[in-house]
């Protein structure tokens, strides 16, 4: 059982509270593992008027935070999508295939 089970969910833990989220205003489908780095990263934005060289290091560190995120949800992904084929090989060994002839009318 412990071979079949896939761990769902990030690793990461959730630094921000939802409190502070909303306070912050942070979009609800951005409240995320990564949301402690996109109140700080908002903030310089306004402060910074959004142009586009400032800010770089907070950017880099929330857009290094959703890649970690996404790489770990494809490698989960990729675990389930083998979990499934080694039980599909399961089932196909244990019966033999329909025929798509019945041997009835071939006689």
């Amino acid at each position: 059982m412990a071979e079949e089970d896939v761990k769902l969910g990030s690793s990461k833990p959730m630094i921000a509270t939802q409190e502070e989220m909303v306070e912050a205003r942070v979009p609800i489908p951005y409240r995320d593992q990564c949301a402690h780095l996109l109140m700080p990263l908002n903030r310089c934005r306004v402060a910074e008027f959004y142009l586009p060289w400032k800010c770089e290091s907070e950017r880099h560190a929330y857009e290094k935070c959703e890649y970690e995120l996404v790489m770990e949800r494809m490698l989960q992904m990729q675990k389930i999508r083998e979990l499934e084929e080694k039980k599909k090989g399961a089932k196909l060994q244990g019966k033999s295939p329909i025929p798509l002839i019945p041997s009835t009318a071939s006689t």
